[in-house]
């Protein structure tokens, strides 16, 4: 079993300092220990544990309840945060939130269909990514699902200035399980 099958939730927050994050997510930074990204499923089954990883100023967390909500409140205060959720039906949320507002929200799989207070404040970042799915009867060019949740990734890198790969998901980080 793997985290998209179960679904998928992270979030990416700057301008805060992990003790911060830490009180925020109830988490115990005694139990901080060395855990890559592929492991925090069975850690996470087994005792809760929470997958934390830091690049460039940007902490990254897993699974997170990256919800509008929740990135509006963590970013009060002048922080940023990007979520990006996918269910386990399959539906799949992306959200960049900056100074406690939601600027940009919008399904990876429909771009076009953009909300927020600023809607398309990432547009320059996001010329050259493929999100949009292609109608059954398009067959040149086509952008499948996975493409479009890359994409996605790929814009969270950008954003974060990042390789979204090397530097969050292959590196080796923490994994941190809740207060008790």
């Amino acid at each position: 079993m793997d985290l998209w099958a179960l679904g998928f939730s992270a979030m990416w927050v700057k301008g805060a300092d992990l003790d911060a994050l830490a009180l925020d997510w109830c988490l115990d930074l005694a139990t901080r220990t060395p855990c890559h990204l592929s492991e925090i499923l069975d850690h996470n089954i087994d005792d809760g544990s929470t997958w934390v990883a830091e690049a460039n100023g940007w902490i990254g967390i897993v699974p997170a309840h990256a919800d509008g909500e929740c990135l509006r409140s963590i970013t009060e205060g002048g922080r940023q945060a990007l979520g990006l959720r996918m269910d386990i039906n399959g539906n799949a949320y992306f959200d960049y939130a900056r100074d406690g507002h939601i600027l940009v929200s919008f399904d990876p799989t429909w771009p076009e269909k953009r909300y927020g207070d600023d809607p398309h404040a990432l547009d320059h970042l996001m010329d050259g990514l493929r999100f949009q799915i292609s109608d059954d009867d398009v067959l040149d060019d086509r952008v499948e699902e996975m493409e479009s949740i890359s994409s996605a990734l790929a814009l969270i890198g950008r954003i974060t200035e990042t390789d979204i790969a090397i530097d969050w998901f292959l590196a080796q980080h923490s994994c941190m399980r809740p207060t008790s």
